[in-house]
């Protein structure tokens, strides 16, 4: 069951603490994981368990997300403030440089965290970041339009639409290459999660100007992207491997934009692989 702690965070204010949720389970060296935009930790449970077996994993709910606290207002939701209120959650729960896997939104920090040589590994999974400026709107523009239909459709309705493979094509077909191997309840988990994301509009207005364009050194890095991703098109992990030059870049065949339901056999081995 996921559990809360509390993280300290300097504002302008001063000091503040953030309540953040979490899920942590399995034996041996640590592993972070990172969802995207809009999400909650339980984008990582199709694999977590494979993981499990030989890491010890703590998926995250970033701020603003799932059930974690929005960071305080006046707060940016930058990659520097994000990433630093990342180590210290590391610090309070007694992990020190752990290997980070990390989706989307969740690959963008998981590659800052490499970049600042927190972590011992990354892997990147459809990261942000690497997108021309076209790619980015047409990005963002679908996110809005996701976040509008979640918010604007009715709990009753969202329910009897994940009844039907139909029904959960139309509510997650836009992340997921396979949506009917999302379950009734985790369709509407995490629609609920899109709709009620208070970390959304300041994330987005956030990743406006942000463009990926540092290598990451000393830090084994595995890029991965889904054959078949629909809202970060998969060309721009060939931009990714000309940034970071030494990374594995890794296609995952058949997957969209958040692979672990999609493939999660293929997506675990990765992740594993990468983090040896």
């Amino acid at each position: 069951m996921a559990a809360e702690i509390s993280v300290p965070i300097e504002t302008a204010r001063g000091s503040r603490t953030l309540s953040v949720t979490y899920e942590r389970r399995g034996i041996g060296e640590p592993l972070l994981l990172l969802h995207g935009i809009g999400h909650h930790w339980q984008a990582w449970e199709p694999v977590m368990d494979i993981l499990a077996a030989e890491r010890e994993v703590v998926a995250v709910d970033l701020p603003g997300f799932g059930t974690s606290a929005a960071l305080p207002e006046g707060v940016p939701y930058d990659l520097t403030t994000v990433t630093t209120a990342l180590g210290a959650l590391c610090g309070a729960l007694g992990i020190e440089r752990p290997h980070v896997a990390g989706n989307s939104l969740g690959g963008l920090l998981a590659l800052e965290l490499g970049r600042e040589k927190l972590v011992r590994s990354v892997t990147a999974l459809s990261p942000a970041g690497f997108w021309t400026e076209a790619e980015r709107r047409y990005a963002f523009a679908t996110l809005r339009a996701m976040r509008v239909g979640a918010r604007s459709l009715p709990l009753p309705v969202i329910e009897r639409l994940s009844r039907s493979a139909a029904g959960r094509m139309a509510l997650v077909s836009t992340i997921y290459a396979r949506p009917r191997r999302r379950s009734p309840e985790a369709a509407v988990a995490e629609t609920c999660a899109l709709r009620g994301a208070t970390g959304f509009h300041q994330t987005l207005a956030a990743g406006g100007g942000v463009l990926f364009t540092d290598d990451v050194r000393d830090v084994p890095v595995t890029i991965a992207w889904g054959s078949r991703d629909r809202l970060l098109l998969r060309r721009q992990g060939v931009r990714a491997k000309h940034i970071i030059p030494r990374a594995r870049l890794v296609r995952l065949p058949g997957c969209g934009h958040v692979p672990m339901s999609d493939d999660p056999a293929l997506v675990a081995r990765v992740v594993l692989d990468g983090s040896r």
